[in-house]
C-alpha cells in the first residue's frame, strides 16, 4: 500500500519537496530537496508552516481544561474556563558557501551540473546539521539554534510540555524507557505524528521555505598562500525551526541499547514499547517511527521473518521501507547511538 507522510496526519499543507517543486519550476531547489532526502528523510517528512513572526512562530498551548459538575435539581453549576499559555518557537539560520575553480568547472563542459556536484558536500553537511538539530538542538546551550526534540523529552517522568501545571501519570507515557543501562551506548526511537496542530517545521514570515541556493557568480578567490585565482561561488542558506504545538503527539522511546538488540527478549521489549507509543498519542492520530541505522537494520531483518506479524513493509515515494503495524519506520543517520541513559 502506498503511503505519504501527509496522508497519515491528515494535514493539508506541504512538506519540503512539495514547497520546493512549486517555488522553483526549473528544478534547482527541487534537486536540493532530493539530495536532502537521501540520509535523513525526516527533512522531507516534516510539514512546513510559515511562521507568524519574522523570527519564529507564536502558538497558544492548552494548559488546562474546565472541570464539569455533576448537578442535582435545585443546585447550580459554577462557571469554568480553560487555561492556556503562549509559546514562542524560534527559527535558526544555517549557512554555507561553496567555491570551485573556474577553469576546473569549465573543463567539465556542463558548468552548472559540475558546480552542483562540487557543492554536494556542503549540501550534505547542511542536511546532517539540520536533521541533528531537529532531534538534539538545545537553545539553553546554543542560543543560535532552535529547540529540538530531545531537550523537550529528556527526563523519564518529566512533562514534555514545560508550560502546563498538570502533573499526572500520563506524562510518563511520552518518554518510555527501554531498559538500557550502559553509559553513552543508548539510542532512541521516536514516534512523531506530524500535523498543523501537532508538530511541524516553521520558516520566517514572508520568506521562502527550504534550503535556498544563490549563484554568486564569478569571484576572485585566494589560496592558502595568498595567491589569487578566478572561481565560482554559491551561497546556501536554510531558515528553519521546530514547533511542538501539541506535546502529546510525540513519544520518545529512550534507553534503547543497540548491543542488546540481538536478544529476542530485548527485541520483544522494543516492540511492546512501540505499541505503547502508538496508543499514547491522542486517539485518531497516527505517525511514523524514526530510528538510528542500527535499530532500522534490526527491524528490517525482523520484518523478513514471516512469523513476525507486526513488522512488514510499506511504500513511500516509490521506495519500499519497513513498517511496524502499518506505521513507516524511517532510518535517520542523525539519531545517535551514543546517547546518555535517560533517568527519572
Amino acid at each position: 500500500m502506498a503511503y505519504t507522510p501527509m496522508s497519515m496526519t491528515g494535514a493539508d499543507f506541504p512538506n519540503l519537496v512539495n514547497v520546493a517543486s512549486r517555488m522553483d519550476p526549473d528544478g534547482g531547489v527541487s534537486a536540493l530537496a532530493e539530495i536532502l532526502n537521501q540520509s535523513n528523510p525526516i527533512l522531507t517528512d516534516i510539514p512546513l508552516v510559515e511562521g507568524n513572526l519574522p523570527t519564529g512562530h507564536r502558538v497558544s498551548v492548552r494548559t488546562g481544561i474546565p472541570a464539569p459538575t455533576w448537578r442535582i435539581t435545585y443546585k447550580g453549576v459554577p462557571p469554568g474556563k480553560s487555561t492556556s499559555a503562549q509559546v514562542d518557537e524560534s527559527i535558526a539560520m544555517l549557512e554555507a558557501y561553496g567555491e570551485v575553480d573556474k577553469d576546473l568547472a569549465l573543463l567539465n563542459g556542463n558548468t552548472a551540473d559540475f558546480r552542483l556536484t562540487e557543492d554536494r558536500a556542503h549540501i550534505e553537511g547542511m542536511s546532517q546539521a539540520m536533521a541533528t538539530g531537529i532531534f538534539y538542538a538545545d537553545t539553553t546551550t546554543d542560543p543560535e539554534k532552535f529547540l529540538g526534540l530531545a531537550p523537550r523529552y529528556s527526563t523519564l517522568g518529566t512533562p514534555a510540555n514545560k508550560f502546563t501545571a498538570q502533573t499526572n501519570s500520563a506524562y510518563l507515557k511520552h518518554i518510555i524507557g527501554a531498559g538500557g543501562t550502559t553509559a553513552s551506548a543508548q539510542t532512541s526511537v521516536w514516534y512523531i505524528c506530524w500535523g498543523q496542530h501537532s508538530v511541524f517545521g516553521i520558516y520566517p514570515k514572508g520568506s521562502k521555505a527550504g534550503l535556498m541556493s544563490e549563484d554568486l557568480g564569478e569571484v576572485t578567490l585566494m589560496d592558502d598562500d595568498g595567491g589569487r585565482f578566478q572561481g565560482f561561488r554559491s551561497h546556501y542558506q536554510w531558515k528553519l525551526g521546530l514547533c511542538v504545538k501539541d506535546w502529546r503527539c510525540v513519544v520518545r522511546i529512550g534507553n534503547v541499547e543497540l548491543a542488546n538488540m540481538a536478544d529476542a527478549t530485548a527485541q520483544k521489549d522494543l516492540y511492546q514499547a512501540m505499541i505503547r507509543a502508538m496508543h499514547t498519542v491522542p486517539a485518531g492520530t497516527s505517525g511514523s517511527f524514526y530510528c538510528s541505522p542500527g535499530v532500522a537494520a534490526m527491524l528490517d531483518m525482523a520484518a523478513v521473518e514471516k512469523s513476525n506479524a507486526a513488522l512488514g513493509y510499506t511504500e513511500i515515494f516509490g521506495k519500499t521501507i519497513p513498517a511496524f503495524r502499518g506505521r513507516p519506520i524511517r532510518e535517520c543517520n542523525a539519531i545517535l547511538e551514543t546517547e546518555s541513559v535517560l533517568t527519572a
